[in-house]
């Protein structure tokens, strides 16, 4: 999913025409809005960035909406995702977590001889995506 960047916050691709087009009705559009190195992301959005803006420590999520930008995860990401799915409540598992574990399904499992693509749990490590 594509994101972009508008003061210094992710935003996905709906949220940002909203962005800009309140800022292009104030009159603060940069002069060249092609030419992002004569604006500051803090005065305009820019973007749009591939991967929800690119590998990080942890999911990433649209800042002013919230809708999951489907970004790869560093080792440390990873391992935080693993962490937050495990604390989950499994009587009540949130959207929030089942869009991790269905988006990141293969990288949480576990184990390293899974083949997690089609929607079977893992029988090795017994990985279901809750």
């Amino acid at each position: 999913m594509r994101a972009y960047i508008y003061r210094a916050a992710l935003h996905c691709e709906r949220c940002t025409k909203l962005i800009k087009s309140d800022l292009d009705a104030s009159g603060q559009t940069p002069a060249n809005p092609n030419d992002e190195s004569t604006y500051d992301s803090d005065d305009y959005p820019k973007g749009p960035y591939s991967d929800g803006g690119g590998e990080s420590d942890c999911p990433q999520h649209c800042d002013t909406c919230g809708q999951f930008l489907e970004n790869p995860l560093t080792t440390d990401g990873i391992a935080y995702t693993r962490e937050q799915v495990r604390r989950a409540n499994p009587m009540h598992v949130s959207p929030t977590i089942q869009e991790w574990t269905a988006f990141y399904r293969a990288e949480l499992c576990e184990c390293a001889t899974a083949d997690l693509t089609d929607a079977s749990e893992c029988i090795h490590c017994h990985y279901a995506g809750r």
